[in-house]
This record gives C-alpha cells, sequence and structure tokens, in this order.
C-alpha cells in the first residue's frame, strides 16, 4: 500500500472522527436547550459520562442513519412523495430514540416529539460539517461523488470518449429577461458563460421564437419529440373523442406523446444513453423521473414519475434542507404577498389558498431534485440529459416576470447552474452544457380585472345566453399544478367535469391557454365554418373581433374553401384578412410582429383547432397582454416577449443557424439539439432527417442505443448501458443557502 493510499485513508478517518466529534457536541448543545432531552441518569451523572454517553449517542445515530434509512425507504415506495419526505423526521427520531436505547449506559431519554427535533437539527448539522470537509479536499469530494454514483450499480462501463450533453431548461424565462439578469449581475454565472469584459465568454445566446402556442406543452414536445403538431394551445377540446385535452395533465401528456412519436416515426432526442428529469415528456430516454407522461402509469419502480423523490429522500440529510428551505418559501411568498397587498401593487391576483405550497415545491423541492438527478446522471456518464427547472414560471405567473420576486428566483436559479457546471468537473467524461428556455411571458393585467368579465361571459354574451352576475375565474396553467399532484400520487385530473362537455345546442365551450382563448360547439361533430357560426349566433363574431380587450380571431371561411387556407383573420371594425394575404396585408396582425402570420397558418392547419380561435389584444409599447386567466405574467397566445425564448449554448459547438437567420418554432430547436448530440458524441447519433424506428406500444421507450459505448448497431432493445442513476448528492452539494 502506497504512501498516497494511506494519507486517503487517514484523511477520511480524520474526516468521519470530526464529524463525530461535531455530532457529539450538537448533541451536548441540544441536551442543554431542550427540557424534554436527556443525557443523564436521574440521580445525575459526572461531565465525563455525559460526554460518553453523546458520544455514544451520536456515532450510533449516524450508523443508524447510513446502514438502516436506505432499507426503509425501499419499505416505502409506495408512500406518496411528499407524504414521504414528511415522514423522513419521524422515522429520524425513531432511529435517534434506538441510538439512545442501545446506550450501555442506558442514561439517554427524549420525548417522541423532541426526538424528531433533536434527529432533524443533528442530521442537518452532520450534512454540513462533512460536506463542507469534503468541499476542502477535491479529492475526497471526486470520491464521495463516485461512491453516490456507484450506489445503485455494482459495476461501470466504460466511460464514452466524446462529450455528453446536459440540456436545462428554464422554464418561463425569456431571452431579454436572461440577458438583462445577466447584465445586471442577478445572475453571474450566465454573465460570466457569456463574457464580462474581464475574459471572453465561453457561450453564445440566440433567440428563437416560439409557435403560436407559446407554452410548455407545445415547446417542450417539439424540442423532445420532433413535433408539435396538431397542440394548438395549453388545454382544447377534441371534438372526436369529445375530451378536453391538458397539456400538463398526465394522461394528456402520453397521448401527445404517443401521437408524436407516430407521427415522427423517431423515439427522441434522448434515446442514445439519455436521462429526461422533470419534464412533460420524456424524450425516449431510457431513464426518467419526474416525468409527467408516465406519471399515470406506474409500470415499474424505475419508471414511476415520483422515482426520482424517492431517491432524493433516501438520504435524510437531503430531506431536512429541502424541508426547512420549503418552510422558508411558504413564508417567503406570504410575506411578498402581504407586502403586495399593503403597497397595493397592480396588477395583482390571489396569492392565498394553497398557493404558497405550490410555489414552494415548484422552487425549493422540485428545484433541489431535479438538480440532484442531474448531478448523478452526469456522474454516471450519461450521452445526453434534459432537466427542467420549473421556478421562475410558476413565480411569474403570480408575481410578474419583471417583479423582484422573480428576480430573486432567478438569482437562485443561477446558483443551481453554477453548481451543475461544478459537479461536471468531477464527471467520468467532459460535459457540455446547454442552456434553453421553452417560452417567454408577457406582462399585464387580466381580461377578467379589466373589463370585469371573463372570456367566457364575453362568449356567452354574444351568443344570447345569460350571463353571471359573478365572472367565474378559470383554472391557471401553471405548470408545477399537476406536478404537485402527481408527486403525492394523486394525478387529479384538471376540470374534469369538463372533460365531456354536453352537446346541448346552446352550450359554447370556452377554455383558456394564457392569452389565448379557445371557443367551440361541443354540439357540432367539425370545425364550424364563419358562416355557420353567424347562422346560429349572428352577433358572436362581431362582439368577440371588437372587444377591445380581443386581438384577432382565427375562424374557418367557407368563403375561402378553394385558397390553400381556408381561413380568415377577423378584427375590429370589420376587418377581414383571408390567411393567403396576411403576408400582404396583416391587418389586426401587424402589432404581433413578424412571424405571427406564419404562426396563424400553421395553427390553422391542425384538425383540433378550435372553431373560435381568440388572441388577446396587445399593447406594443410596453408589451402587455391581457390573460384569459387569473395571470399577471402570462404566455401560450402571441404578443409580447412570451414568444421570445433562448438557447445559450457553448461556443464549441456550431451556430445554432446561420448569421441572419431566425430560428423559428420548437421542431426547428429539436433539429438542432440532435444535431450538437451528433458533434459532442459521434456517429451513434443519427442525423438531423433521419428517422429513427420506434416501437410504438411502449412509449415513451422508442429507438435506443444498444451499446452506446462501442457505437453498435441500434435495436428497440433497452440499453444495458447503465443502472439506475443515484439522485442523492454529497453533503454541501445541493445546498442552497439562500432558501
Amino acid at each position: 500500500m502506497n504512501g498516497g493510499r494511506w494519507r486517503r485513508i487517514a484523511s477520511q478517518i480524520g474526516r468521519s472522527v470530526t464529524v463525530w466529534a461535531v455530532s457529539t457536541v450538537t448533541m451536548l448543545v441540544l441536551a442543554g436547550l431542550l427540557p424534554d432531552f436527556e443525557l443523564q441518569s436521574p440521580d445525575g451523572d459526572s461531565a465525563t459520562q455525559i460526554a460518553v454517553t453523546a458520544a455514544f449517542g451520536a456515532g450510533a445515530f449516524g450508523l443508524l442513519s447510513a446502514l438502516v434509512w436506505p432499507l426503509l425507504v425501499r419499505l416505502l415506495l409506495l408512500v406518496p412523495a411528499l407524504v414521504l419526505g414528511l415522514l423522513v423526521f419521524f422515522l429520524n427520531g425513531a432511529l435517534l430514540l434506538v441510538a439512545l436505547r442501545v446506550n450501555p449506559a442506558a442514561h439517554g431519554a427524549a420525548g417522541p416529539e423532541t426526538a424528531v427535533v433533536v434527529a432533524a437539527v443533528m442530521s442537518a448539522v452532520a450534512s454540513a460539517t462533512g460536506g463542507a470537509l469534503a468541499v476542502r479536499d477535491d479529492d475526497a469530494y471526486r470520491r464521495r461523488l463516485y461512491r453516490l454514483a456507484d450506489r445503485r450499480r455494482r459495476t461501470v462501463p466504460p466511460c464514452p470518449t466524446g462529450h455528453g450533453t446536459v440540456f436545462l431548461q428554464l422554464d418561463g424565462v425569456g431571452h431579454d429577461v436572461l440577458k438583462a439578469a445577466a447584465d445586471k449581475g442577478t445572475m453571474p454565472t450566465v454573465a460570466r458563460w457569456l463574457g464580462d469584459g474581464t475574459a471572453p465568454g465561453t457561450h453564445r445566446l440566440t433567440p428563437w421564437r416560439t409557435d403560436w402556442s407559446s407554452q410548455t406543452g407545445a415547446s417542450q414536445l417539439g424540442i423532445l419529440h420532433g413535433s408539435n403538431h396538431d397542440i394548438p394551445a395549453f388545454r382544447w377540446y377534441e371534438k372526436d373523442t369529445r375530451e378536453v385535452m391538458v397539456c400538463n395533465r398526465p394522461s394528456s401528456a402520453a397521448e401527445l406523446q404517443r401521437r408524436a412519436v407516430e407521427r415522427t416515426g423517431d423515439g427522441g432526442l434522448l434515446t442514445f444513453d439519455g436521462a429526461s428529469r422533470g419534464n412533460l415528456f420524456s424524450g425516449g430516454a431510457d431513464e426518467q423521473a419526474l416525468v409527467l407522461s408516465i406519471a399515470a402509469r406506474r409500470r415499474s419502480r424505475e419508471t414511476r414519475s415520483r422515482a426520482g423523490y424517492f431517491a432524493y429522500f433516501s438520504d435524510p440529510a437531503n430531506a431536512v434542507r429541502t424541508a426547512l428551505s420549503f418552510g422558508a418559501e411558504v413564508a417567503r411568498e406570504i410575506g411578498q404577498s402581504l407586502r403586495a397587498r399593503v403597497h397595493k401593487v397592480r396588477p395583482r391576483v390571489s396569492r392565498g389558498g394553497l398557493y404558497p405550497f405550490v410555489r414552494a415545491f415548484a422552487t425549493v423541492v422540485e428545484r433541489d431534485v431535479v438538480v440532484a438527478a442531474v448531478i448523478g446522471d452526469m456522474l454516471a456518464g450519461r450521452t445526453a440529459v434534459y432537466a427542467d427547472l420549473v421556478a421562475y414560471d410558476e413565480v411569474a405567473h403570480h408575481s410578474g416576470p419583471h417583479s423582484r420576486d422573480a428576480e430573486k428566483v432567478l438569482a437562485r436559479l443561477d446558483r443551481s447552474l453554477a453548481l451543475i457546471e461544478k459537479a461536471a468537473e468531477h464527471a467520468p467524461r467532459p460535459y457540455r452544457i446547454v442552456v434553453l428556455s421553452d417560452h417567454g411571458q408577457s406582462p399585464g393585467e387580466t381580461f377578467h380585472a379589466r373589463y370585469g368579465l371573463t372570456l367566457a361571459d364575453l362568449v356567452r354574451a354574444g351568443c344570447g345566453l345569460p350571463v353571471p352576475r359573478r365572472a367565474q375565474r378559470t383554472h391557471s396553467g401553471a405548470e408545477a399544478r399537476n406536478t404537485v399532484r402527481a408527486a403525492m400520487g394523486r394525478p387529479v385530473e384538471e376540470g374534469g367535469e369538463q372533460h365531456r362537455p354536453s352537446r346541448r345546442r346552446s352550450e359554447p365551450l370556452v377554455l383558456a391557454s394564457g392569452n389565448l382563448g379557445l371557443v367551440s360547439f361541443p354540439d357540432v361533430g367539425h370545425r364550424m365554418s364563419r358562416e355557420e357560426i353567424d347562422a346560429r349566433h349572428p352577433a358572436l363574431l362581431a362582439t368577440l373581433a371588437n372587444h377591445p380587450g380581443v386581438g384577432f380571431l382565427l375562424v374557418r371561411s367557407e368563403a375561402h374553401a378553394d385558397d390553400e387556407h381556408d381561413g380568415l383573420v377577423l378584427g375590429a371594425r370589420g376587418a377581414e384578412i383571408p390567411l393567403d394575404r396576411l403576408d400582404e396585408d396583416p391587418g389586426p396582425l401587424a402589432p404581433f410582429g413578424p412571424g405571427a402570420a406564419d404562426a396563424v397558418r400553421r395553427t390553422h392547419s391542425f384538425p383540433h383547432t378550435a372553431d373560435i380561435m381568440v388572441n388577446s389584444s396587445l399593447d406594443p409599447a410596453d408589451g402587455e397582454v391581457l390573460a384569459f386567466e387569473e395571470q399577471i405574467g402570462s404566455h401560450g397566445g402571441l404578443g409580447g416577449a412570451q414568444s421570445q425564448a433562448f438557447l445559450l449554448s457553448p461556443t464549441a459547438l456550431t451556430p445554432p443557424v446561420a448569421e441572419g437567420t431566425e430560428l423559428v418554432g420548437a421542431e426547428h430547436v429539436h433539429r438542432v439539439l440532435r444535431r450538437w448530440l451528433r458533434e459532442s458524441d459521434g456517429p451513434q447519433i443519427p442525423l438531423d432527417d433521419t428517422p429513427v424506428e420506434a416501437p410504438l406500444d411502449d412509449v415513451p421507450s422508442g429507438a435506443r442505443l444498444d451499446d452506446a459505448r462501442s457505437g453498435a448497431q441500434l435495436d428497440d432493445s433497452p440499453s444495458e448501458a447503465h443502472g439506475g442513476t443515484p439522485f442523492a448528492v454529497p453533503d454541501g452539494v445541493v445546498q442552497d443557502k439562500s432558501a
């Protein structure tokens, strides 16, 4: 055994003794502070005896946590993830009581409630101490990471020689928002990547324009699976099945993914040794966790959408840290909401009820688990990882995209990027980090707040139907809502009573997707024409088109059935522009900028486009739109910053598009990312226009690389290149102190 090996063993023993000593002192301090926690017998003991009792208790608690805790988690895999996060504290307390009882002196005692508190504090202190010591020793830090990477597999195949690629999606962060945050210093990691004047940048920032449906469902499906055909909005009604599709509903996400795979014949962006974390769709990855499209199926422990939560909470220190941050975020949201009310900030929406907990889940739990999963994937040497961080999007919906609340979330996301960048230095292969967004957000008050009625009320008035005196609020389309339900093991279908609307002639169905509204008549089995709508409700289209909160309408027209596009864009004061003439005369589309006509024509070609597509008005001066949902930062339609997403890519990769060319549409982004994977990992990744045979009976599986490391032939069998990826990360790695 050489001298270096002895030094590493001595260093490891030293760290263990230090953590034990700190834990012992912590136990002594807690015994002095908590009246229900004793480390001595009723007759009293000497200081030495008390210290020995504390040392034995701290050591036994540490050993039990290391040996027994993973077994307990395996026995609790059927418990909903959020319940498991709370159960951590009680089980930790039980382990402490056991540690005190196995003390030979039998002098330690604690009440059940006190044991929970003591165990939580000791886990947090031990985690912080061990992490601080590991960070100071790069060799120890690296060994700790490798041990975590090996935790769930016995053997590690040789790692590929090419670069791995990590795609990090910052949900809802627009191009201008990211650039402003970097320039202001809110996101120093991004600023350093772009070049801050002291050193050349390592990344380039490229804007890309979304489709008309500027929301995560359409964008992420196009990015991961290469097709977002027939997704007209965040939620829409399909007349052939009489179902309301909602992008963040598990059953809808699974069906949309199946359709995309069937259309492209390609399993997805991640079919080659990939991992999908925190997304709506799988991208064809072998390794999936927190993926909504598989939430309803629960085929096995590995493919459940909640698997990543179990893996993360298998480390009690993670649970303690995240739970404390969760509580702090709830308190932060309540304080920020109260301050907005006191200062009468406008625009403003309701932020009460369960929203503080939904926000805390999105900004703390989802962030911590996804970041840990990505780090585990890098340590396992995976070729492609795609992860979605929804924190900014959730907060911006309710606080505004340019608010101080949203800015603070951007700062914490930047620290997550820095953490992943640091972890990449310890990965067994080099990694390129690509950061992108799926859409931006446009500010503005709600349609309901501006005019005192909802879009549904306006449609009913135009149809001559009675309008309720109290306008009904629409559901929020925030992506985190159903993610929370899935994590709790309750993938509740949103608005279940509306999934099979009545076919009564007098009842139109009105759905909202940010500032995009969809009006359908369920009793008519086909997409109604403008002539049919006028015959049934002569005042409806004029009522909508002339309302000041409406920018334009899209309808089908029998009068233009012989044209390439049989559609009309309707606007105020009788404006009627056939789709074929929009390039020469944009009419009501003029304020929405270049590309609006192409986006509208593309959506018009979808089989499930609504009878009437309603886009809110846009204030060109400040980019404000009017959301048909209860959101003051919205996306889903045309207008403002919501259509300007970004792509932040390493300069080592080829430019996304040629200079002077615009990157348009999620499907185009998919082709760019696929090209970059080929550049990074070699010829086993197919060319941009090469479809991959994919089995349709087991979505989201799809084509896989049978042996990514050797460049073998492609087939449909799952890759055995990797075992399960550990998502628990070393103490001191996922430590967002700001939370």
